[in-house]
């Protein structure tokens, strides 16, 4: 549990809300709580974890960053993919 008023212990959260605020949020005008249902998850499935680029990550998007990152720890994967 971070301290209180001190956003340095929990910088991951703090970057991720900074960015759906900047980049989804503060973008769309919302008209009903549907809208943000809707729009919000989209958001953070399909932009951010998949095209949206993380230089903590290589400038990669988080599912690449995980596949190599699954890849490179499973020694059968390499076999696997070498089938398809």
């Amino acid at each position: 549990m971070s301290r209180k008023g001190n956003p340095y212990d929990n910088a991951y959260a703090e970057s991720f809300f900074k960015t759906l605020k900047s980049e989804e949020i503060w973008l769309w005008e919302y008209i009903t709580i549907e809208d943000v249902r809707k729009r919000i998850p989209y958001f953070i499935q399909d932009v951010y974890n998949q095209k949206r680029l993380h230089s903590s990550l290589g400038y990669q998007p988080p599912s690449e960053y995980e596949n190599l990152f699954l890849f490179t720890q499973n020694p059968c994967s390499k076999a696997t993919y070498d089938t398809l």
